[in-house]
């Protein structure tokens, strides 16, 4: 039985050494200012979290991921677990309780609760018209202007030397479950896995940790919901036109998570996803075991690139 079993994705933390460039580029990318410090920078998407994304100002550096706790209690148990924080309330915008860990690569993993939430905010996106069933009629379809606001954060990956043994801690510490493990060559040779948080009969992203084989632990990016594939398109070329930010990968459609993905660097090269249309599984879904060639590929668009497949931050 692991100790707890985390709900969702809370946020990602970063250190970066200036943080109006910080805020610049996450602007352009679709999240929302919710909160600023002298000493750090919080970013909210639409939905009522009141932030997705923070930046302390320091060095270039990824301190980790956060994730969701379901009760109070269950973070008075983590807090039981060797190396773990005691519970501590958190001095920052928000407010709300965590506990910090460290995965076995070295990332810190804060589970939180009680962190206040902020009031939604309106997206206004037109229905789309498909063959089976045009549901917009007389109204011509007239996109709002880019960026197109983030909703969510989705998933976090991380990259190890060791993907048994980084599954193994997420399995058992926040009670992460399978979706889909990836071996090459023999099938005890895991280089990749991809987890959903365990929440019963309800439904859940297909997964919010994928850890993928790398010679250095680290960072290989972070992830973000936007309102439909019409702002994956069209914030790309938006992003594009700027000519400040490097593209990493994109636009295609992932198999596994069958999300349509866009992929860029922030100023220090942390690279943050955009996507739409993501698979949604439960508990009851058994998860699989697919071979590389069968699992990481794309159902349309380029290859990832050498770059890509090679990136850590750390």
């Amino acid at each position: 039985m692991p100790v707890i079993k985390v709900r969702d994705l809370a946020f990602g933390r970063l250190r970066s050494p200036d943080l109006d460039a910080q805020e610049e580029f996450l602007t352009h990318f679709g999240l929302i200012r919710a909160a600023r410090t002298p000493t750090a920078l919080y970013m909210r998407g639409t939905d009522p979290r009141h932030h997705l994304h923070v930046t302390e100002k320091g060095d270039p550096k990824v301190i980790g991921l956060a994730y969701l706790a379901a009760s109070e209690e269950d973070l008075h148990k983590l807090a039981k677990v060797p190396g773990a924080s005691p519970v501590e309330k958190i001095d920052e915008p928000g407010g709300g309780q965590r506990v910090r860990l460290r995965e076995p690569n070295g990332l810190q993993v804060e589970v939180v609760y009680g962190i206040e939430g902020l009031p939604p905010i309106p997206v206004q996106r037109q229905e789309m018209n498909t063959g089976r069933e045009p549901l917009r009629r007389r109204e011509p379809m007239r996109l709002p202007k880019s960026p197109a606001p983030i909703k969510r954060i989705g998933h976090g990956v991380i990259a190890t030397p060791d993907v048994k043994g980084t599954v193994r801690w997420f399995r058992e510490t926040l009670g992460m479950i399978c979706s889909d493990d990836v071996y090459a060559g023999t099938k005890e040779n895991l280089i990749g896995s991809f987890n959903r948080v365990d929440c019963g009969d309800e439904y859940v992203d297909h997964h919010v940790l994928f850890a993928v084989h790398n010679e250095r632990g680290g960072l290989n990016h972070m992830s973000f919901e936007v309102p439909d594939v019409d702002a994956v398109f069209a914030d790309h070329e938006y992003i594009a036109r700027l000519g400040k930010y490097e593209h990493m990968w994109g636009v295609g459609r992932h198999l596994l998570g069958s999300q349509v993905y866009d992929y860029w660097c922030d100023p220090w090269g942390r690279v943050h996803e955009r996507w739409a249309d993501t698979d949604r599984l439960n508990a009851r879904t058994p998860g699989t075991l697919l071979s590389a060639e069968e699992a990481l590929i794309s159902q349309w668009g380029e290859d990832p690139p050498e770059k890509f497949i090679k990136h850590v931050s750390v």
